[in-house]
């Protein structure tokens, strides 16, 4: 044992060739080497001990495997974890602890891992809500790891980002980036949703300033852009002060392509709301839903008499699934009539039967309205020559002659 420093430093080589060869070092040397060696014959004093924290080692492993990999399924399957409770053995402990019940039935490892849990012989058990949002977080940040690996092999990439209110009324957008994916044989185009961001700014300036931030935490270079695909919001395509205008003033090659099927929805809107025929036509559709959704009783008679299609409520946003709204009446109108006439004979609400009444019989409001059965062909035809081009512009491999060939000078489109 050392009682002071050492202070020659001009002879330490000299010092540490005699240390080496002296007693005390080969005696010291001597006994380490025999320890490595009885470490790994398993012959030390304390081998029972070594054994023991060997089997500990592995069973945790295996335990932490298994719920790793339970994990990884729920996750994958898009399964709540949590339920009301977090009981093991309890009605409502959510998919996460039912699981692990499951598994303790058959697995002896989960088993054991129970029982020392309920036994209170272990004080961790990495079961609790912290260590599962924990485990998903890891998960996560090792599969974005992967996925921002690949796009800084590929090193040019796109962005896609889209914003839209979530259940607790914040702004959240959403960021995909798209890239030529070259880790396989055969190189593809890949789109990889990166995070979710909340965004308190919807301005241009805003955004982009989230975007950026976003890309540096990612550790990509903004220089890398080569595209950016938004929908036709002033504050993502404004030429003068929107996200792709920031984009481009920075980076000159992140070139801009507009969303098509937001553009065809926005078509579509400006052709319905400046028409009064077409403001009332899907009026008088939303109406009949309206009227069979708002009971049960009023439902049942439209699945006992209808049977087939079942109307739907119109959609704000998506303009090309107005046409299952329109398909369910263009193909039933008749049994829609009969069953809104029924209504109106049987029903003791008198709002239900006026708006019964209204809707079969008017000849200005009703299905059966001349005008109202012409749009209703008409509508279907177009709605349903949109969505068919719609979903070509969303596929996978999609290719724009595909998407015009398909368009409404085919006639096969019509479903006639």
């Amino acid at each position: 044992m050392a009682s002071k420093g050492f202070s020659d430093w001009k002879n330490i080589l000299e010092r540490l060739k005699k240390h080496e060869t002296s007693h005390e070092h080969i005696k010291c040397m001597s006994q380490w080497m025999e320890l490595e060696s009885r470490l790994k014959k398993d012959q030390t004093i304390d081998k029972h001990v070594q054994q023991e924290l060997r089997k500990e080692r592995i069973y945790w492993k295996d335990v932490m495997l298994r719920i790793f990999s339970l994990v990884k399924t729920l996750a994958k399957q898009n399964l709540a974890f949590r339920g009301r409770t977090e009981k093991l053995k309890a009605e409502g402990n959510g998919n996460f602890l039912s699981f692990i019940d499951m598994m303790a039935e058959w697995d002896p490892v989960m088993r054991e891992h129970v029982r020392r849990y309920e036994d209170g012989e272990s004080r961790y058990h990495y079961l609790s809500n912290k260590i599962q949002n924990e485990l998903i977080t890891r998960i996560a940040d090792e599969i974005k790891g992967i996925i921002i690996k690949k796009i800084q092999g590929a090193k040019y990439f796109s962005v896609i980002v889209d914003c839209t209110p979530d259940t607790s009324h914040h702004e959240q957008m959403t960021l995909i980036l798209r890239c030529v994916d070259v880790s396989t044989s055969s190189a593809k185009i890949e789109e990889y949703f990166l995070t979710f961001l909340i965004v308190d700014d919807t301005s241009g300036e805003g955004l982009f300033h989230e975007i950026q931030d976003v890309l540096v935490a990612l550790d990509l270079n903004i220089n890398n852009v080569r595209g950016q695909g938004y929908d036709n919001g002033s504050n993502m395509k404004g030429k003068h002060k929107g996200v792709q205008k920031r984009f481009i003033d920075v980076n000159p090659r992140a070139f801009y392509t507009p969303c098509d099927c937001h553009s065809l929805n926005l078509a579509l809107c400006n052709m319905a709301t400046i028409s009064e025929k077409a403001i009332s036509f899907f009026g008088i559709i939303q109406r009949i839903y309206c009227l069979f959704a708002s009971s049960t009783k009023r439902w049942k008679i439209l699945e006992d008499m209808v049977g087939g299609l079942t109307v739907k409520n119109l959609s704000q946003t998506r303009w090309e699934s107005h046409v299952e709204c329109v398909k369910a009446i263009r193909f039933q109108a008749p049994k829609i009539r009969d069953a809104l006439i029924y209504i109106a004979e049987t029903t003791n609400d008198p709002k239900a039967r006026s708006d019964a009444e209204c809707l079969a019989t008017s000849e200005t409001h009703g299905i059966g309205n001349y005008e109202f059965l012409l749009s209703m062909v008409i509508w279907y035809k177009l709605l349903f020559a949109v969505n068919t081009v719609s979903k070509s512009l969303q596929s996978q491999d999609m290719d724009i002659e595909v998407a015009v060939s398909q368009g409404p000078t085919n006639s096969r489109i019509y479903g006639d």
